[in-house]
């Protein structure tokens, strides 16, 4: 019996335990709720014990079947895989490339990876977006995009794989003249409330109604990185900037690096990610491109 079991009887299962009900895994499946009904009681016949209990109005797994659930993900992840690496091969060499990038990667290691993947692929057209959060990741999900390169964007969404690439140091900065530049140590978090913090904003919606290491009730959004690095530069407000950015302002004085009690410290990094669907991995020229800018 075990060996007529089919991937088709686990995604049911998974889903109905997903979703809470056998009708909810039906819409997500797209399939009647009598489908899925006689689908798992299939399954439940071929393993020989019940997976769900029906005795209430929403049925829940039983300890059973919390026990299989995870074996049925994983099996069902596989299945994944080599379904889209199996596609990645038969497709062979992508017709275009189109990359959203995390504004916080150094554009100069983008530029060279750009102009060496130009040199290798001649005829493979490379399309780039350059975002910020979760502008990154949303073309990814949708399919305009095959790779996104995430830093300032924390989640991964469920049916997206990641890998490393590299980090990208960050500080708090502040224009010499800027009240929080005059502290000497770190500034209390009262302090930092009472100035108008910086911040990107981001074109999706992935995070609406959240912030990330915002401090100050007193937020300007800002969409561009340049912008925000202008605004510091004239002392309209404080901020978080990759070091790549500002080292120069460091340098010459223009900015200051300024510690806020309980904010990130100085040094701290973005972790730069690779970021695709399972679905629809890198194939070659992709897979050559993340590489270089591994490098």
């Amino acid at each position: 019996m075990l060996d007529a079991m089919s991937l088709d009887q686990l995604r049911t299962f998974i889903a109905a335990a997903d979703e809470g009900s056998f009708s909810a895994a039906g819409r997500k499946l797209r399939r009647a709720q009598s489908v899925v009904s006689q689908t798992l009681a299939n399954l439940e016949q071929q393993v020989g014990f019940p997976l769900f209990d029906r005795s209430g109005r929403y049925p829940r797994l039983t300890e059973a079947g919390r026990a299989l659930l995870d074996d049925a993900r994983a099996t069902a992840s596989s299945m994944d895989s080599f379904k889209a690496r199996a596609r990645t091969l038969a497709e062979g060499l992508e017709p275009e490339l189109a990359v959203a990038v995390d504004v916080m990667f150094p554009i100069a290691a983008l530029t060279a990876a750009v102009g060496s993947f130009h040199q290798q692929f001649p005829r493979t057209p490379l399309r780039l977006y350059v975002e910020a959060l979760g502008a990154v990741v949303q073309p990814v999900l949708d399919g305009r995009c095959r790779l996104g390169i995430v830093g300032s964007f924390p989640d991964v969404p469920s049916e997206c794989a990641t890998e490393y690439l590299l980090e990208v140091p960050a500080l708090l900065v502040a224009a010499p003249g800027h009240a929080m530049a005059q502290v000497a140590g770190p500034v209390p978090v009262e302090e930092a409330a009472r100035h108008v913090q910086l911040v990107l904003t981001d074109r999706s919606s992935l995070t609406h109604g959240r912030d990330f290491n915002v401090m100050s009730p007193q937020v300007w959004r800002l969409a561009d990185l340049g912008a925000k690095l202008a605004f510091l530069r004239a002392g309209l407000g404080w901020g978080s900037m990759p070091c790549h950015m500002v080292e120069d302002d460091l340098a010459r004085g223009t900015l200051r690096p300024v510690e806020v009690e309980g904010g990130p410290a100085f040094g701290a990094a973005f972790s730069m990610r690779a970021l695709y669907r399972k679905d629809a991995p890198p194939g070659p020229a992709g897979r050559w491109f993340l590489e270089r800018l591994r490098q």
